[in-house]
């Protein structure tokens, strides 16, 4: 069978509708919004299912309605098949729906930490961001030090071996555009996003949320976690309360977080939430590992039915 691990989206897999037929045809999946929308003191489902899509891109809402859709569609996964993974991991805002998995966070506290990340993440203004195509990251790296030396910039986003984002200040992300399209990047592509997410200069926010964190009751993991900050293992409890607010501004080390998976043996991810960003990312990085979808009734449905040839 080999191993499998289940991996959660981030940011920008988000689109109104997400999660509206799990949550009408599972009792399980409504019991989870129902508690979101509890602990936020607010109706998140809405925006999920109506949107309008402006609000439902707030970051104070993405965050929560892509943590409530991944972590309503695990436990459908979890009360209709006995799979259990080997390892998890998420893809930024993701890696809360894995900490939930594994047992480093409850429900409760799982749903108030994102609340908050989410709200101090949001908060932060000024900076810019732009995804990086078809360069090598070696090169991608010398040209960020290089415009560096003239206004902050640095990589946000280790994606796959040939789609990076970079963050920073406005004038750092434009000088490495310059030198990233000269070193032969087949685009450079400003994103739309409100702060310089994953870069120093949200050290402010993630001071704030180390506070916030040290007051929650986090657990060692019952499954290994691969962490974004640097695509290790962790199992220790204070491993993460150091770790989570470190994430809100280093680096997310995607593509080596899955050849760590690879190199542990894993040969069947399950990518649980909404849309198909991390499956397209891990085919670039690792095309020997089967990746399922599970991103709505439909999808999951089609997984049990097959469970036994998927696996």
């Amino acid at each position: 069978m080999g191993k499998i691990a289940f991996v959660f989206p981030g940011q920008g897999s988000q689109s109104v509708g997400m999660g509206y037929d799990i949550y009408n045809e599972s009792d399980v999946a409504k019991n989870i919004y129902d508690r979101f929308n509890k602990i936020l003191g607010r109706n998140l489902t809405k925006v999920c299912f109506e949107g309008p899509d402006e609000e439902l891109k707030l970051t104070v809402n993405t965050q929560p309605a892509i943590l409530a859709t991944s972590i309503a569609l695990l436990e459908v996964v979890k009360a209709q098949t006995k799979i259990k993974p080997d390892y998890v991991c998420g893809h930024s805002l993701g890696e809360y729906a894995a900490l939930y998995q594994a047992g480093v966070l409850s429900l409760d506290d799982t749903i108030s930490a994102i609340a908050k990340r989410a709200e101090l993440m949001g908060k932060s203004k000024g900076g810019a961001m732009a995804a990086v195509l078809g360069l090598a990251q070696d090169k991608v790296q010398v040209a960020v030090k290089e415009a560096s030396e003239a206004a902050y910039v640095d990589v946000a986003n280790y994606n796959t071996p040939e789609q990076i984002v970079i963050t920073g200040s406005v004038e750092g992300v434009q000088k490495a555009t310059e030198l990233l399209s000269a070193a032969g990047a087949k685009r450079v592509i400003p994103l739309a996003v409100s702060g310089a997410f994953h870069s120093e200069m949200m050290k402010e926010a993630a001071m704030s949320f180390a506070e916030f964190v040290s007051e929650l009751s986090i657990n060692d993991a019952k499954i290994p976690v691969i962490t974004n900050v640097d695509a290790q293992e962790t199992i220790s409890k204070a491993d993460f309360a150091k770790k989570m607010p470190e994430q809100i501004y280093s680096s997310v080390y995607w593509t080596q977080s899955v050849q760590e998976l690879q190199k542990n043996g894993v040969e069947t991810i399950l990518e649980i939430g909404p849309g198909k960003v991390l499956a397209g990312l891990i085919k670039k990085i690792a095309p020997e590992i089967k990746v399922v979808n599970i991103y709505d009734s439909k999808s999951l449905n089609a997984f049990c039915e097959s469970l036994q040839e998927v696996i």
